[in-house]
């Protein structure tokens, strides 16, 4: 029998909370793309400017993207590949159960 390690569970919780909101989703699609600066995401998401620097230091301090200085301007990116997976698996899913997601009243 397989014993739960909630330390684990804890930290995937944590990382799927990363992903659980639509304005910090919007962010790491355009950054799938390529790296941008804070002026450029809200110019594309129409997000005011606090509200993506709040997000962009929400993901940056999980992990999920990693920053850059090039002169005054500061660029960010997905910290890596699998962050960028995680979505495309999300997506899969969605394809697969979406009546089923669409209909759920529990969240």
């Amino acid at each position: 029998m397989m014993s739960l390690d909630f330390t684990q569970l804890n930290l995937e919780a944590k990382l799927f909370k990363s992903f659980g909101d639509s304005s910090r989703l919007a962010i790491l699609e355009l950054l799938s793309e390529k790296e941008k600066t804070v002026s450029e995401i809200v110019q594309e998401t129409e997000f005011s400017q606090p509200n993506v620097s709040m997000h962009l230091s929400c993901l940056f301090g999980c992990g999920l993207v990693k920053k850059r200085k090039d002169g005054r301007n500061i660029f960010y990116q997905l910290s890596g590949e699998e962050v960028g997976e995680v979505i495309e698996v999300a997506r899969k899913i969605i394809s697969q159960h979406s009546k089923e997601l669409f209909e759920c009243t529990r969240y």
